[in-house]
């Protein structure tokens, strides 16, 4: 296939499907989707499908649209909206209404499109835009994409760097990873010029198999871009240094109510998630002064054979055990490597350790802790209060009565947060494990259900995934299948991870 990008954001690339169906009616449903599909399905009926998939188009009428698609795609939008213009006029000479007035709408969607690009370059037909604005120690990057004359979005980057780094400098060394995972256009724009522009601009020509320039615009519309995208970065960076700001003073008031020595760098949340024992898996997030630190989160599978299905104690002991001793034994290799605050380095050794749960959950984090000799590590674990209303909770200290901040307090919402984030990403991860284990075991494990069913099932359905977005009203239709029996298929499916 071709290639189309890169997009700012996922928002983005869903914004261009969605273009794409309304404008050129192009399905966006799966192979196997599609392969099993009897009759239509929504997407045909509010006209953003075109129904290849039950010969509603015929597939010359179909590679048609894709080719208009991708000559959108690749800048020849007003070609394509000629060519539509020419077919409506004629539909309509023909007395065709019905064609005419489906060409009509897919105008109008192309029109609209144009029209929310935002900034539309008159003279830019593909390029990246590059600013970088620094304020406070710290450095935002935005970038605008440019393709076929069009704005593909915009993204701010906040790269770690020295604070006595200049522009130039963090620019240039963003630069330089940036094109790691992706083609870069034809023109680069710059904010800044950077050192060694010229070698770069060669190893990405290189890389790319054309010309690629670097150029640092002093007038017109190139200019104009840089200037836009700098403006965005100043702003970007201003909402930054706002949410750190807040962040900061949330973590000096959870110091204050955990009675901590020092507001914390770096705060570890786990959790674990399982249903009856089965596809059980941990997992920790990270955050600190600017916020969830997404790329240090971790998942652990859990692995113990002579584990106890749904012993939670068990699980958290050997989530902590497998952490701490790997950052015990990554000290152990590097005794000089230490966590320093002066540094702009992410830190590794946690300042707070936070555990989804009550009482028993924090002796069996306490319990690890203390056979590791990591006896210094603050713990507090935090319970759910009755009929696990959020505002309730409770927090279990070690060797210290349990408290209870007040329901308005911006700190619990704070701790709140931590703890909805760490569940988000152990039942998601839970999720995945799971659904790989149901693609590889079919049907099998469904209770209940025989050779017999599961043919007629698979017949009716077509694919396991049919199946596992069927309602019970629906799998009970299949021959053979009791009311009882589709419950039990629809559970299955659906079951709530604890």
């Amino acid at each position: 296939g071709r290639y189309f990008g890169p997009f700012a954001s996922a928002g983005a690339v869903g914004r261009t499907i969605t273009a794409l169906q309304r404008a050129f009616l192009v399905r966006s449903c799966t192979d196997s989707f599609f392969e099993s599909r009897t009759r239509p399905c929504l997407l045909y009926q509010i006209k953003r499908c075109s129904g290849p998939c039950t010969g509603e188009i015929d597939f010359p009428g179909y590679t048609a649209l894709v080719r208009e698609a991708t000559d959108f795609l690749s800048g020849r939008s007003r070609a394509v909206k000629e060519d539509l213009a020419r077919a409506m006029e004629q539909a309509s000479a023909d007395l065709a209404f019905e064609r005419a007035a489906l060409y009509r709408d897919r105008l109008a969607a192309l029109s609209a499109i144009q029209s929310q690009q935002g900034i539309n370059p008159r003279t830019v037909e593909e390029a990246d835009v590059f600013a970088i604005h620094q304020e406070g120690g710290y450095s935002c990057v935005e970038v605008f994409f440019f393709r076929t004359g069009q704005n593909w979005g915009n993204r701010a980057y906040f790269p770690r760097a020295e604070k006595s780094f200049t522009p130039e400098e963090v620019l240039g060394a963003f630069l330089a990873q940036f094109y790691d995972d992706k083609p870069p256009p034809k023109l680069v724009l710059l904010s800044h010029r950077i050192e060694e522009c010229e070698l770069l601009s060669d190893a990405l020509s290189i890389k790319a198999g054309y010309k690629v320039a670097i150029l640092v615009p002093q007038r017109g519309e190139k200019k104009e871009l840089v200037s836009h995208a700098l403006t965005n970065a100043r702003e970007a960076l201003g909402r930054k240094l706002a949410d750190t700001a807040t962040q900061s003073r949330l973590l000096q008031g959870l110091a204050v109510a955990l009675g901590l020595p020092h507001s914390p760098r770096r705060i570890e949340v786990y959790d674990n998630s399982h249903i009856q024992g089965t596809n059980a898996v941990g997992a920790m997030i990270v955050a600190g002064p600017e916020g969830f630190l997404k790329n240090q989160y971790r998942k652990f599978n859990i692995r113990s054979e002579g584990l106890t299905p749904g012993d939670d104690y068990a699980m958290m002991r050997e989530v902590l055990e497998r952490r701490f001793k790997r950052l015990l034994m990554q000290q152990a290799a590097d005794p000089d490597k230490t966590d320093d605050p002066e540094k702009d380095t992410v830190q590794q050794w946690p300042d707070l350790v936070i555990i989804d749960g009550g009482l028993g959950q924090l002796n069996a984090a306490r319990g690890i802790l203390d056979a590791l000799g990591l006896t210094r590590i603050p713990l507090v674990a935090v319970a759910k209060g009755p009929d696990r209303d959020a505002g309730r909770e409770t927090l279990f200290l070690p060797d210290r009565p349990a408290i209870k901040l007040e329901p308005r307090d911006p700190v619990l919402y704070f701790i709140q947060r931590l703890r909805d984030e760490a569940h988000r990403f152990v039942i998601g991860s839970h999720r995945k494990l799971r659904k790989k284990d149901m693609r590889e075991a079919g049907l099998q494990e469904v209770p209940g259900i025989g050779p017999a069913r599961k043919r007629a099932l698979l017949h009716h359905f077509g694919t396991l995934k049919e199946i596992e977005r069927a309602s019970v009203a629906d799998i009970g239709k299949v021959p053979g299948i009791s009311a009882e029996s589709a419950r039990r298929i629809f559970d299955f499916f659906h079951a709530r991870p604890a």
